[in-house]
């Protein structure tokens, strides 16, 4: 992995901006796509997500001033794009942001590019019943393995709301799958 104030330098140096660009590309590409795959749910959504969050880092890398890490400002960019694509998909459809992901859930099962089992899918289902915000600290947690310091610089949301919402989101899901349990 690259020394991020080297590639941060190196991003903002007009000679060197293209190569830093894309080695940020290859190193956080297939981390910021499962992140933004278990928001929007949707293969090709992700992707249509994740080129417009390489878009917007792309224009915005010589605003960043690098008050926090690289990958923790580019979590908070897929983050947004990836609620406002939700956000407006739904409003273009005519339908709510809930609806829209249940819907996607339920082509989740016949998605070529999802490889899960069935717990994983009744996991799925459980995430799906959580309010937006849960659910993001959820995935961003449990699967990603984000501290709840970084969480905090991505969401702007305090340590002790991010554990709580966190210990809500646990208990439904657990409730959920004891209630939904076909073993």
């Amino acid at each position: 992995m690259v020394e991020e104030k080297t590639l941060l330098a190196a991003l903002k140096s007009p000679s060197d901006h293209e190569k830093a660009f894309r080695v940020l590309l290859s190193t956080y590409k297939e981390r910021l796509y499962w992140h933004i795959r278990k928001i929007v749910l949707d293969h090709n959504d992700a992707d249509d997500v994740l080129q417009n969050t390489f878009i917007k880092v792309y224009k915005n890398i010589q605003k960043f001033n690098g008050d926090s890490k690289i990958y923790t400002w580019m979590y908070r960019i897929a983050t947004n794009e990836a609620i406002t694509f939700i956000n407006q998909k739904a409003k273009k459809l005519q339908i709510t942001s809930e609806e829209l992901q249940q819907k996607a859930l339920l082509r989740l099962e016949e998605d070529v590019f999802f490889e899960g089992t069935e717990i994983q899918l009744k996991l799925q289902r459980a995430i799906a019943t959580l309010p937006q915000k849960q659910k993001l600290i959820f995935n961003m947690k449990y699967f990603d393995d984000i501290t709840y310091e970084e969480l905090s610089e991505i969401l702007e949301t305090s340590v002790g709301g991010l554990k709580s919402s966190y210990h809500l989101a646990v208990k439904k899901i657990t409730a959920y799958l004891e209630n939904h349990e076909t073993f």
